[in-house]
């Protein structure tokens, strides 16, 4: 390949063979007679194409000829092609004959190197119809065997591979083949400086896949980084990366133990002023309340707020800093951080403004003072177990769900909505700009943190997408991780372009690394602590505890671990109590074969509306077994109203036995093992045909007595229309109910979207 120009046609295919990817016979000529002679050592039909510079969509400029014959008509074809080439002003470099592939199914295969995830292989129905189809599949590389075949039965074209109204099927095994010899383990990918890798099309039929088409298009391999700071991410001489903490340091010690940044012995926070409050005073008066040791920084002040001052974070024995100062003086703070474990910058300013130089003077300044850096731009951390906290009032109680958030606004929302729904926290960090601290870095930690139980992730930008997928990949079927993504769309993505430097690419890359690593991703705020909820609250139901803990959940202390049955009722706020118990996942029916749900409920209409939020969530709402309707008509001598399929549909309501519906549960179950039952109710009918809450209540507890009973079943209530009880009746329910390890939804979307997570992170064991 001639320098200052990307390999021709005929050199990608080389590299292809070398890669053991099958092309179709064929040589160069350079000119139209050699073209002719050539000719004559290949079968007809033939394919003519020409090659040059300029020549990248050969077909658009008159550069290909299909289903010539013999000698003298590939010659003549090609005088003809150069003569229009010439009239265009291209002069080819030669000319490519190949014998032409029989018809078959048109497939695309290529790579794209992603700004944020580095290289992603594509796969689709292709040939001319590509970009109207639009019919792709996307896995970040390297893709495994089963991320291969996955990717082809996504295609809603699937049909086309295995015989379609009479046409034969094709080897689905070499079209598997071709793209691990692109996108796998030692394929194409890691050899390539990637810009733009494509075949298309390649035919694919009953005797292999041959990429008749090939092109790369090479550049630099190392993406640009999200804000333009090229130096935070680009590779040391020795392999490390500038911003990277997790790199050895010069003593060979590994950095990245975060205790001492959930759980700090004391607290600084600096920018908090004696004259004008501001958002340090609003900080200090947080810390104040939670009672953690504190001091103010304050180059005059002996004291700020009725908190202790220091003239310097040097001079603080602290184990955790906030700074809150203008972005031009924080690097100078930071620098003097020298002894202090983590700091701060909630600043913001730097690479999400356009100032990616502040930002590369804040990374060497925490390299210079030895110390992590979160941020900048970003709020905090929250974590009651260690007195940490970025938002006013009552701190809730110590839990198992964790959550990492690019913005601080936002975590500080789940915080809130979290914890009046029920949500108990162990780690909240955010992490702004992550110009240091990064959010695989801290996932990877938390899969190791006894406190934690399931991660939630709030995400515009990884910064390093690469270590991102890695520990989503580490960390599957061992931590549940919920992840949230902003920026998806192109009005997203420059929404947050403007808040946090976030530039990842399209959101089908996103969904492509939640389907490899086993993530739940969810598209809203409220999806996102359903989620979390649906984890905590099941989580007996979902994890194991590591060997040395019992199999009831229970750690080897005792105490309860989430989901557990707790006696006398909810503990406050609804949350269920911690564990110690790290998180396995556990093997249940999903792996036993039975992937239905089973969801009971009053109204037809609800459940229908029922039915289509479960198969938009990809989950089987299965026929209920042999002897169902049986069983249920004999129920108390008989019940009216009762609708034997699934949907089931009972009645409930103030003038119905409360126990019916945990009675009707039991009766199905013991015909059939459903790992989730869905529980719906519309609380509005307790008001419109009663007077009373209490018949509600009643039937709450009797579903939290289905649960003890079923201890291997996933109850899930969702209390419809709930904003036509009287306050506080909403939360009664779920008082009731989270005592027994039931999470309680709004709407029946609400909780398909969280079932299917669940049922995704258990198909994670051992990577299935």
């Amino acid at each position: 390949m001639s320098a200052g120009r990307g390999p021709y046609e005929h050199e990608v295919k080389a590299l292809l063979r070398e890669h053991g990817v099958a092309v179709p016979r064929g040589t160069t000529a350079g000119s139209p007679r050699e073209a002719g002679a050539v000719a004559a050592t290949l079968t007809s039909p033939l394919v003519l194409k020409a090659f040059g510079p300029g020549l990248v969509h050969k077909s658009d400029a008159g550069a290909v000829r299909l289903g010539l014959t013999g000698p003298a008509g590939v010659e003549r074809a090609a005088a003809e092609m150069l003569a229009g080439l010439t009239r265009l002003g291209v002069v080819p470099g030669g000319f490519l004959v190949e014998e032409q592939m029989p018809p078959g199914v048109e497939l695309i295969v290529g790579v794209v190197c992603d700004p944020g995830f580095g290289p992603v292989l594509l796969a689709g129905l292709g040939g001319v119809w590509t970009e109207v189809l639009d019919d792709t599949a996307l896995r970040l590389c390297p893709i495994s065997t089963d991320d291969a075949r996955r990717m082809l039965a996504s295609l809603r074209g699937a049909p086309l591979l295995h015989g379609h109204r009479g046409r034969p099927p094709v080897d689905v095994e070499a079209v598997v083949r071709l793209l691990l010899a692109v996108g796998g383990r030692g394929g194409l990918w890691e050899r390539l400086e990637l810009g733009e890798f494509e075949l298309n099309p390649v035919i694919a039929t009953g005797d292999g896949a041959v990429a008749v088409d090939a092109r790369h298009l090479p550049t630099p391999r190392t993406p640009a980084a999200p804000d333009g700071d090229r130096d935070l991410a680009g590779p040391r001489e020795d392999g490390s990366r500038t911003g990277d903490f997790t790199a050895p340091r010069e003593d060979g010690s590994r950095p990245g133990d975060f205790t001492a940044l959930f759980e700090p012995r004391a607290v600084a926070v600096v920018g908090a002023s004696t004259g004008r409050p501001n958002f340090g005073n609003m900080f200090l008066e947080f810390y104040k309340a939670t009672g953690v040791p504190l001091v103010a920084v304050h180059p005059e002040a002996a004291e700020v707020g009725g908190v202790p001052a220091v003239p310097t974070l040097a001079d603080a024995d602290v184990d955790y800093a906030l700074v809150a100062v203008p972005a031009g003086r924080c690097a100078e703070v930071v620098r003097q951080a020298t002894g202090v474990p983590f700091v701060q910058v909630m600043s913001g300013g730097f690479g999400e403004a356009g100032e990616p130089g502040l930002e590369a003077g804040l990374v060497t300044a925490a390299r210079e003072a030895g110390t992590r850096l979160l941020g900048p731009n970003c709020m905090g951390v929250y974590s009651p177990r260690g007195r940490q906290t970025f938002v006013g009032g009552r701190q809730g109680p110590p839990g198992r769900v964790a959550l990492i958030s690019q913005s601080g606004g936002l975590a500080g929302e789940v915080i809130k909505v979290g914890e009046r729904r029920g949500l108990a926290f162990s780690r909240v960090a955010t992490v702004g700009n992550a110009a240091d601290v990064t959010p695989a870095e801290l996932l990877r930690w938390l899969a190791t943190d006894e406190h934690t139980s399931v991660v939630g992730m709030y995400l515009e930008d990884p910064r390093d997408g690469r270590a991102l997928f890695e520990a989503l990949a580490a960390v599957r079927g061992r931590l549940p991780v919920v992840l949230l993504t902003g920026g998806r769309s192109g009005q997203g993505r420059r929404a947050a372009a403007s808040h946090t430097g976030g530039m990842a690419g399209d959101g089908r890359v996103w969904r492509a690394l939640a389907e490899q690593t086993g993530a739940a991703l969810v598209t809203g705020q409220d999806d996102l602590v359903g989620t979390l909820s649906f984890f905590q609250s099941h989580a007996s139901r979902l994890i194991r505890p590591a060997p040395g803990g019992s199999a009831s959940g229970r750690s080897a202390s005792g105490r309860s671990a989430p989901g557990d049955a707790v006696p006398g009722g909810a503990v406050p706020g609804g949350a269920v109590p911690e564990s110690s118990a790290r998180p396995v996942a556990a093997p249940d029916a999903e792996h036993s074969g039975d992937h239905s749900v089973l969801v009971v409920g009053p109204s037809g209409g609800a459940s229908v509306l029922a039915a289509d939020a479960f198969d938009a969530a990809g989950l089987e709402l299965a026929p209920l077994p042999d002897g169902a309707a049986q069983a249920l008509g004999v129920l108390g001598g008989g019940v009216p109203g009762i609708s034997p399929a699934n949907p089931l549909e009972i009645p409930v309501g103030p003038r119905t036995r409360p126990e019916l519906a945990r009675e009707v549960i039991a009766a199905i179950l013991a015909r059939r093992p459903y790992t989730d039952v869905v529980a719906h109710v519309n609380a509005q009918s307790f008001f419109t045909f009663g007077t009373t809450a209490d018949p509600l209540y009643a039937y709450a507890r009797e579903l939290a007595r289905a649960q003890r009973d079923l201890p291997g079943v996933r109850i899930t209530l969702v209390c419809r229309n709930g904003e036509c009880a009287p306050y506080g009746v909403e939360d009664r329910v779920r008082a009731i109910t989270a005592g027994a390890g039931i999470p309680l939804y709004r709407s029946m979307e609400s909780a398909a979207v969280a079932v299917a997570a669940a049922r995704r992170f258990v198909r994670g064991l051992g990577g299935q």
